[in-house]
């Protein structure tokens, strides 16, 4: 039986930091601009998914980009100042706790990088996914690249673009919701969170009510 292919690579094709390879090829074959998609915020008991579109400027890549979860918060605040200050278009949109439970959260994750993209105030000609599956319902081609945020500086840059907004909104929560610590753990599964929903029981509309222990 043929094995079926798949776009994950060998450990060592994985860059050590993400380039514009890919993108260079898709523009070669006439399709430009390109957009880079990814989120952030699935695993957390709380909080929304929350994903970003960039579509960067070739000729003005902010230095340093890679995958959003190997840089502390300062490198990606910056970064997320110099890809705001030197991108063609930046989107970013989520979907709430309330309607991840509606669906589930690969559904709710696809459905706010759909939003983003849709969202761009430039019309991409290409979209380049993180992860396996592309976003139904995309107005253009795509593409779903493994490991994206690690080969792809367009993608690298959505996942800090993400990542920054979505830990910017779980600080906010914290100022409201105070006795959960949101400032610290960002709606993930802390010590801290579990102790703080056993002792003041979750919050409507954030918590996530089909995320275990919830739904147990």
């Amino acid at each position: 039986m043929a094995r079926t292919q798949t776009d994950s690579p060998l450990l060592f094709d994985i860059p050590v930091r993400p380039d514009f390879t890919l993108e260079r090829a898709v523009i070669r074959d006439g399709l430009a601009p390109v957009a880079g998609l990814d989120e952030a915020g699935r695993g957390p008991l709380a909080g929304p998914v929350v994903a970003a579109a960039v579509i960067l400027d070739p000729e003005r890549i902010p230095d340093g980009l890679d995958d959003s979860k190997r840089m502390p918060p300062e490198t990606r605040e910056m970064l997320y100042s110099a890809i705001f200050n030197t991108a063609v278009a930046v989107s970013v949109a989520s979907v709430s706790a309330s309607s991840i439970d509606r669906s589930d959260i690969l559904r709710a994750s696809l459905e706010a990088m759909r939003r983003a993209l849709r969202g761009l105030c430039v019309q991409p000609a290409f979209a380049l996914a993180d992860g396996r599956d592309i976003p139904p319902g995309l107005p253009c081609a795509a593409r779903a690249v493994v490991k994206g945020d690690q080969r792809s500086q367009s993608i690298a840059a959505a996942s800090i673009v993400a990542k920054v907004t979505r830990d910017r909104m779980m600080m906010r929560s914290a100022t409201v919701n105070p006795h959960y610590g949101f400032e610290t753990h960002v709606g993930y599964a802390t010590e801290r969170h579990r102790s703080a929903i056993v002792e003041h029981g979750p919050i409507t509309r954030l918590h996530r009510m089909t995320f275990a222990p919830f739904r147990l």
